[in-house]
């Protein structure tokens, strides 16, 4: 009988999969690639429609089944956040986010265990940026965690010393990094795409909102002071936060808005045509638990701008330029002055071009995947 590591691959199936169901999908598919002799894997999911199960299977071949909850998401994350339920059984479960079912078990019966996987501490650090309900779910799960996972995953060292601040887990912590999404590739219809999006020839890209944490409102007062190439601006995001709108705050920063474009991508290939037309990618956040869009953009041979949050840092390990934060201000400045030589120092770009392309190859789905399996061998 082969051993089974059932997935929670719920968020394949959420209304909006985002970053965890990107995650979720290209970490699923490597765990049944590199299975090990004897191994299988299963999926869990809520209760659903038909239609949704198939989308799971088409996007997992060799799922050896699925476990379809009797509850729809919604429920289900009420019940598991109050440990109210045994769904989904016994077995070695292994969750894509928090959203998984932390109950008291014996950890003395062989294969009987649940790992947990955290992408940020927004709810912690930046509570502002989530709804309520969120901060709520995600903070009673997390003490669900400390009291019942057997080990949590968490995509950089960064993020875990973050995390070891906020909760005590001992040992329990594990680091396992995360790699480009899948399909991120240029397709052969790339320049057409381009046309279709409205791409510049030239231009910096940045993704994200105008959520202030995110510095896509510092890059665009950088992009104003005096000095700095007028260069265009693709935002990979919404044209508003809140009351706020892209092309407002980008007058107000003395950038002309038709210089600035907001594009969302409809799928990975998409993406890469945008990051890969680009002078350079501007990662200016002040706050990330990983470091993915970095290393997307590695991938894709694109010069690297990035502040100095942490997990940015020792995502890149010198392949791009960081920038300080800092305190006190002179962030906006000193953004000012990176885009200002990556854009007009040819040989600095290309230095950029090819030591991201090499960090690139330190992260691969197959080998986090290993890495999974090797866990839960060692738990």
């Amino acid at each position: 009988m082969p051993t089974t590591l059932r997935v929670i691959v719920d968020q394949l199936i959420a209304p909006v999969p985002g970053p965890i169901g990107r995650y979720s999908e290209a970490l699923a598919r490597a765990l049944i690639e590199s299975a090990p002799a004897g191994c299988a894997v299963e999926g869990i999911v809520s209760s659903s429609l038909p239609s949704d199960y198939d989308r799971v299977h088409a996007a997992l071949p060799g799922l050896s089944g699925l476990y379809r909850s009797s509850l729809a998401r919604r429920e289900l994350a009420a019940a598991w956040q109050f440990g109210v339920t045994t769904s989904p059984g016994g077995g070695m479960i292994h969750a894509t986010s928090l959203f998984a079912p932390l109950r008291r078990h014996d950890r003395t019966v062989p294969g009987e265990q649940v790992v947990a996987t955290v992408h940020d501490v927004l709810a912690w650090s930046h509570p502002e940026s989530l709804t309520t309900a969120s901060v709520a779910w995600q903070k009673a799960m997390l003490k669900r965690a400390r009291r019942h996972a057997d080990a949590v995953v968490v995509p950089t060292h960064a993020l875990a010393e973050r995390l070891a601040s906020i909760v005590d887990l001992g040992d329990r912590i594990r680091v396992i990094g995360t790699a480009p999404r899948l399909g991120l590739a240029i397709p052969a219809q790339g320049d057409a795409i381009a046309r279709g999006l409205g791409l510049p020839s030239e231009y910096l890209v940045v993704e994200g909102s105008l959520e202030p944490r995110k510095g896509v409102i510092d890059l665009l007062q950088a992009l104003g002071r005096p000095g700095v190439p007028e260069i265009p601006l693709v935002v990979v995001g919404p044209e508003s936060y809140g009351e706020q709108h892209l092309a407002t705050v980008a007058e107000e920063a003395g950038v002309a808005p038709n210089r600035v474009h907001a594009v969302e991508p409809a799928d990975a290939a998409e993406l890469a045509v945008v990051l890969a037309g680009a002078t350079a990618f501007v990662a200016p956040s002040h706050d990330e638990g990983d470091g993915t869009e970095l290393i997307e953009a590695f991938s894709l041979g694109v010069p690297v701008i990035h502040s100095d949050a942490p997990a940015y840092v020792e995502v890149s390990a010198d392949a791009g330029l960081a920038v300080p934060v800092g305190v006190g201000g002179g962030y906006v400045e000193r953004l000012a002055a990176a885009v200002t030589s990556v854009v007009e120092q040819r040989d600095l770009a290309d230095r950029l071009s090819v030591a991201g392309g090499d960090r690139a190859n330190a992260f691969d789905w197959r080998d986090s995947a290993e890495r999974v399996w090797q866990l839960h061998a060692d738990l």
